[in-house]
């Protein structure tokens, strides 16, 4: 993450940034998740359209803010093949705003509705794959990989992965054990390690954990686990194997695809 004077010249560069005024633009949500909002922005007189990253909230804490600035930062490091690349960051009703490039993709949460077809998963896995495989290759972790920051069915037929406001740049790092609803990530998608909770440090296979999930997902059309608390998710985590009745209600091609519990790829 940026520390805090890296922070504050990006606050004061935002004033100086002509940015993409939400209210005076053509959008529609494509995502809402308590922190942040995704529009799909079309400026008015402008024929083409962008993505905007807001926070939900009018008064977002400063680690939201964080986040947001730096994903930016990252815009040299993040490529249009596989990223949703940042543009701007600005001011917005008092309000930080990022702007990223628009690829035309859909989110891949809006597509997973119940059990997938197992062509069309393997499919969207491969373009999944290469997308992540091109994050670690710039040295890379991306740390919340999920079908909510996954745009697949672009213009160009590729995916791009958005969501790098917790990325590192450091290959290995350790995460201490706080409590789990402070963490930076989404619990129902993280790897062991993640939760401070394993002797392993996070690197790019903690990336793939989240892929594993995310595919475990996109095959049965539910989460591996379900908990009720932060705790919880990382007890599942940590300790248990998916549900086998949610597997049994699989078609036998994603029963042998998830012979394996998703926790494999972060071993």
């Amino acid at each position: 993450m940026i520390d805090g004077h890296e922070r504050d010249d990006k606050l004061r560069q935002m004033d100086s940034l002509h940015g993409t005024d939400v209210n005076r633009s053509a959008s529609c949500i494509l995502r809402e998740d308590g922190e942040f909002t995704l529009y799909r922005v079309q400026p008015t007189g402008s024929t083409g359209s962008v993505l905007v990253v807001r926070p939900a909230d009018e008064h977002p804490p400063t680690a939201l803010l964080e986040r947001l600035a730096h994903e930016f930062a990252l815009k040299d490091v993040l490529n249009s093949q596989w990223a949703a690349r940042p543009l701007k960051l600005v001011r917005d009703d008092a309000r930080m705003v990022l702007v990223l490039e628009d690829p035309l993709g859909e989110l891949l949460e809006r597509q997973i509705g119940g059990p997938g077809e197992v062509g069309h998963v393997l499919s969207l896995a491969v373009g999944i794959a290469a997308a992540l495989g091109k994050v670690h290759q710039h040295g890379l972790v991306h740390k919340d990989i999920k079908p909510a920051h996954i745009l697949v069915d672009c213009v160009d037929g590729h995916v791009r992965l958005t969501g790098f406001g917790s990325a590192s740049r450091r290959t290995y790092e350790r995460q201490s054990p706080e409590p789990p609803e402070t963490i930076v990530g989404t619990l129902a998608y993280m790897a062991p390690e993640q939760t401070g909770r394993m002797n392993r440090s996070i690197d790019s296979r903690s990336d793939l954990y989240a892929f594993g999930v995310t595919l475990y997902q996109m095959l049965t059309g539910t989460l591996p686990f379900t908990a009720a608390d932060p705790m919880e998710w990382v007890h599942c985590h940590v300790a248990r194997n998916p549900d086998q009745q949610i597997r049994g209600s699989c078609s036998p091609e994603s029963q042998s695809a998830m012979r394996r519990p998703p926790n494999f790829v972060s071993i």
